[in-house]
């Protein structure tokens, strides 16, 4: 089979021939349909000591199933996160990480929904939305980001949503979304102030989302690109920030992740929820589909097709 490495860090991705996989217990051997790219993979590329696997949410049928699993069988259709090498032809998920995709959807909707649609919908809960809040959400134009304006809007979660943006040539597809207003990061004034923010940035952009808040204002950070928030601010106002990780929910409260999952699908087979994908890259295009991500250039998801 192919599959997509990189032997030093920021290197150049390849494709090699490697021996398809054999799942271990409690392991499914998926044929690789779609690879999602994101943001926290780019990263490590360019910035882990050591190379990395390139994994990631995939989708696509499964070919073979290890001891003890239950949930799935040869044949079936599923999307998960999958730690190891994810950007080849076939990949290996824990069966607890897999999910089974809704005959009326595709490989590529799949990628684009689940994994971006439980983040987003999990810092949405994270953040405890009050009755007529107006909600800030940065990144309002990624894989995250665009989904999470949506599910503010179809939730009822905020009485107003803005969006945040790099650059001004996102507002219009943000606006589709539902957003009220579009803003970018250098403007003095982000139209708050606001009961909470979803933050997929971090980073310099944390200080000027805490003072966007609202006195008892809530800051969800779920992004990997670090960032300090100074005490005072926090204090000033009473505002607090909560972080966010997915993979804490899916060990610690299996049922809670299930919820998202299947509300998630109710929303797209109900037409509410609409995942959009920017662009999609043979296995050997992997580091263009990278170098999108890398500019903040994409709208949407971002997808590899093996």
């Amino acid at each position: 089979m192919r599959r997509v490495r990189y032997e030093s860090t920021g290197g150049p991705l390849f494709l090699e021939e490697a021996p398809v996989p054999e799942p271990g217990p409690g392991e499914v051997l998926v044929r690789t349909e779609a690879v999602g790219v994101t943001l926290p993979v780019v990263r490590k590329v360019t910035e882990a000591a050591e190379p990395i696997p390139l994994g990631g949410e995939i989708a696509g049928e499964v070919a073979a199933v290890g001891e003890g699993v239950t949930r799935f069988r040869a044949g079936e259709r599923v999307t998960g996160l999958c730690f190891g090498h994810g950007y080849a032809d076939y990949a290996v998920l824990h069966e607890a990480m897999a999910s089974p995709v809704p005959g009326t959807a595709s490989a590529v909707d799949a990628v684009a929904l689940v994994r971006s649609g439980l983040v987003a919908l999990g810092a949405l809960d994270a953040a405890r939305p009050e009755p007529g809040e107006a909600a800030l959400i940065t990144a309002a134009a990624s894989g995250v980001g665009h989904l999470a304006v949506q599910l503010a809007k179809a939730r009822g979660c905020a009485g107003r949503v803005v969006g945040a943006v790099s650059d001004p040539a996102k507002a219009d597809f943000v606006g589709a979304l539902g957003a009220a207003e579009v803003v970018t990061y250098g403007r003095d004034d982000w139209g708050g102030p606001f009961g909470y923010v979803l933050d997929a940035v971090g980073g310099d952009l944390l200080t000027p989302a805490v003072a966007a808040l609202a006195p008892g204002g809530r800051l969800v950070a779920y992004s990997s690109g670090g960032g300090t928030i100074q005490a005072y601010d926090l204090l000033v106002g009473g505002k607090s920030v909560i972080g966010f990780q997915t993979a804490r929910i899916a060990r610690g409260k299996p049922e809670l992740f299930e919820q998202w999952r299947q509300e998630l699908w109710r929303l797209f087979a109900e037409g509410t929820l609409k995942p959009v994908v920017h662009g999609e890259f043979g296995l050997a295009e992997a580091a263009a589909a990278h170098r999108v991500i890398e500019s903040r250039s994409n709208l949407g998801k971002v997808v590899l097709r093996p």
